[in-house]
C-alpha cells in the first residue's frame, strides 16, 4: 500500500508553489505483472505505474507532456472544476483538439480544490489502457486531521486494448461481450495479489483514500472489526458517516478515517473485492477478493472474521459538510441512458436515443467564435446532444437506466446533489428513496446508477464553459453515452482567452479553430456528424 507523503509537508508549507510533472506519454507493452499475455498499454516515461501526483491547495499543477504515441492524446484532471481554465479540461474535441503525435504541450492548472482526484487520458479511452493516476490535493487546514495516510487506487487490466474491443462491441451481431476477456485487478498499479501490509499504531487515526480508476467492475474495501468513517466523497467534505464497507464504481473516490484499536494483541486483515452483480461469475477469476494485513504487532495472531462485509452506501443519508440546502430547481431534464441500434444492426449507447459523435470543431472554440449562435444548441452539432444554460441556473436531471446495464455518470466542471433514487419499474412509489427533509444533500461528481434504477440529481451551473456528462464505464463512453452542457456562452466569449498553445495543437492536426460543429457560420451544418436516432430493436433480428 502507498503511504502518502504529502500530509507531512502540507503541515509545514507556507507559500503556494508550482508542482511540475514531466510526462512523456508512450506505448508500453506489458502484462502489469499479471498472469496474462502482455498487451500494448499507454504509460508515462516508458513505464507503469504512473507517478501519483501530490500537491497542496493553492498550488499550480504544471503537466509538461510529450506525446510519443502515433495518435492524439490528452489529460483530464477528474473532479477539478477548471474554473476560467476550461481549455485545460482535456476532453478531446470539446475543450481542445488533443496533443498531436510527436508534439509537446503544457497544462497549467490552478488547484483551487482539495481532496482526492485522479488524472486520466480523455482521448480514445487511453485510460482503459493505463493512462491514469491519482491526484491528491492536501489542505493544510483540513478539518479532519489524521496521524498518517494510506492510498488505495483500484484498476482493472484487460487483455484487449480499447482499440481492439471497440469494433467488436459495436458491429452488427457482435461476436463477443466485453466480459469474454475478463480483467485482472491492480492495486496502486501492481498485481492485486501482491497487495502489501499497512501498519497501525494503537490509538492513532488514519486517513485512507480510496480511488476507483476501474473501466467497469466495482470495488469494495473493508477492514475486519474496524469502523470506516467517511469524511470525503469525490473531493467534497462530508459530515462523518460510519460504515464497515465502501463500495466504489468507476471514477468514484472516498476518504475514510479509521481509528486504530488501543490494544496490539491482534492483527487484522483488509479486503479488496473486485466484482459486479451485473457481470457473469467466472469460477476462480471473478469476483475476486484480495487480502492484506493490518499490522499492530508482528508477533500477534490474526483476528478471524466470520465473513467479509459487503453492501451499498446509503448516499441519501450522507450529508455534505458545508450544509448547503437542497437547491431550488430552474429546469428539469430527463436523460434516458440506454442502448440502441443503427439501421445496419450496429450497437451504440446514448442519452435519449442520441449517440454522441464529436464535432469537427472543439465545442469550446465554437462557443467562442459563433457570436449569438453560441446560444443555439445546434451550433455544437446534433450528435453532441448539447444543452445551453445560463450561469447559476439550477438544473435537475432525472437519470434513467431502464436496461440491466449500470452507469456511473460523471459531470465535468461541477458536483451535483443527490436528491432521490429508486427503481424504473416501481409504479407505486414504494421503493422511492429521497433525501431526508432538512438534510444537506451529499454532493459528488460521479454517481453509480444500477441497471433498472434511476436517480435525481441537481447542480448549479456556476462554471461557464463546455462540460460533458457521460458514463464512466469505458465501453459505454466509447459507444456514445455522452452529451454536452454549454454554460453561459456570453461569459465564455467575454472571459475565456484560449492560450495559443491550445490553438497550435489544432493547427498541427489540421482542425479548424472557429465556426460551428461543421466548421461553418450561420445555419450551415451539412458536414456535421448527424447520425439518426437509435432504434429500440435490432433491425437485423426484425428482418429475420
Amino acid at each position: 500500500m502507498r503511504l502518502l507523503s504529502g500530509l507531512f509537508y502540507a503541515a509545514v508549507a507556507v507559500h503556494a508553489k508550482t508542482v511540475v510533472q514531466n510526462w512523456e506519454i508512450t506505448y508500453v507493452t506489458t502484462n502489469r505483472g499479471l498472469n496474462m499475455d502482455a498487451k500494448r498499454g499507454v504509460g508515462v516515461n516508458g513505464k507503469f505505474p504512473l507517478p501519483v501526483v501530490e500537491a497542496e491547495l493553492g498550488d499550480t499543477l504544471v503537466l509538461n507532456v510529450r506525446n510519443s504515441l502515433d495518435t492524439p492524446t490528452s489529460l483530464h484532471s477528474h473532479g477539478i472544476f477548471q474554473k476560467s481554465t476550461n481549455y485545460y479540461d482535456g476532453v478531446h474535441m470539446v475543450t481542445e483538439c488533443g496533443i498531436a503525435p510527436g508534439s509537446n504541450f503544457t497544462y497549467e492548472i490552478p488547484l483551487e480544490q482539495s481532496g482526492t482526484y485522479w488524472i486520466h487520458g480523455h482521448t480514445s479511452e487511453q485510460n482503459y489502457d493505463g493512462l491514469q493516476t491519482p491526484l491528491i490535493i492536501y489542505d493544510p487546514n483540513d478539518p479532519y486531521p489524521a496521524d498518517c495516510e494510506y492510498l488505495f487506487a483500484f484498476e482493472d487490466w484487460s487483455p484487449k486494448t480499447a482499440e481492439e474491443i471497440y469494433p467488436l462491441l459495436t458491429e452488427p451481431n457482435p461476436p463477443f461481450r466485453l466480459f469474454d476477456y475478463p480483467p485482472n485487478a491492480l492495486i496502486n498499479g501492481l498485481n492485486a495479489n501482491l497487495t502489501g501490509p499497512i501498519a497501525f499504531e494503537a490509538g492513532k487515526t488514519y486517513r485512507i483514500r480510496l480511488v476507483s480508476m476501474s473501466s467497469f467492475p466495482l470495488f469494495e474495501f473493508t477492514i475486519d472489526d474496524h469502523e470506516l468513517q467517511i469524511i470525503e466523497v469525490d473531493g467534497v467534505l462530508t459530515k462523518p458517516y460510519t460504515t464497515n464497507v465502501v463500495r466504489l464504481a468507476s471514477a468514484e473516490r472516498v476518504s475514510v478515517l479509521v481509528t486504530a484499536k488501543n490494544s496490539t494483541a491482534l492483527n487484522y486483515q483488509y479486503h479488496v473485492t473486485m466484482f459486479g452483480d451485473f457481470l457473469p461469475e467466472i469460477a476462480g477469476i471473478f469476483p475476486s477478493t484480495y487480502n492484506g494485513s493490518v499490522v499492530y504487532n508482528s508477533d500477534s495472531p490474526y483476528y478471524v472474521a466470520e465473513s467479509i462485509a459487503t453492501g451499498f452506501l446509503d448516499e441519501l443519508a450522507i450529508e455534505s459538510l458545508d450544509n448547503e440546502p437542497l437547491l431550488p430547481v430552474d429546469h428539469s431534464l430527463y436523460l434516458n441512458a440506454t442502448s440502441g441500434f443503427m439501421e445496419d444492426g450496429s450497437t451504440f449507447e446514448s442519452f435519449n436515443q442520441i449517440t454522441y459523435k464529436s464535432p469537427l470543431v472543439p465545442s469550446l472554440l465554437s462557443a467562442l467564435t459563433t457570436g449569438d449562435m453560441a446560444y443555439n444548441p445546434i451550433t455544437y452539432g446534433p450528435d453532441t446532444n448539447a444543452l445551453v444554460v445560463n450561469l447559476d441556473e439550477v438544473i435537475e436531471l432525472l437519470l434513467w437506466s431502464p436496461t440491466n446495464l449500470p452507469h456511473p455518470i460523471h459531470l465535468h466542471g461541477h458536483v451535483f446533489q443527490i436528491v432521490e433514487k429508486g427503481f424504473t419499474n416501481d409504479t407505486t412509489g414504494q421503493y422511492r428513496n429521497r433525501v431526508p427533509e432538512g438534510n444537506a444533500p451529499l454532493k459528488r461528481d460521479t454517481l453509480f446508477i444500477p441497471g433498472e434504477e434511476y436517480a435525481i440529481v441537481r447542480f448549479r451551473a456556476n462554471n461557464f464553459g463546455c462540460h460533458i456528462i457521460h458514463c464512466h464505464i469505458s465501453s459505454h463512453f466509447m459507444m456514445g453515452l455522452n452529451m454536452l452542457f454549454v454554460v453561459a456562452p456570453d461569459l465564455i466569449q467575454k472571459n475565456v482567452q484560449v492560450p495559443d498553445a491550445v490553438l497550435e495543437q489544432c493547427r498541427l492536426q489540421g482542425i479548424p479553430v472557429s465556426g460551428n460543429a461543421a466548421t461553418n457560420n450561420g445555419f450551415n451544418f451539412d458536414a456535421a456528424p448527424n447520425e439518426p436516432f437509435l432504434l429500440d430493436n435490432d433491425p437485423l433480428t426484425d428482418l429475420a
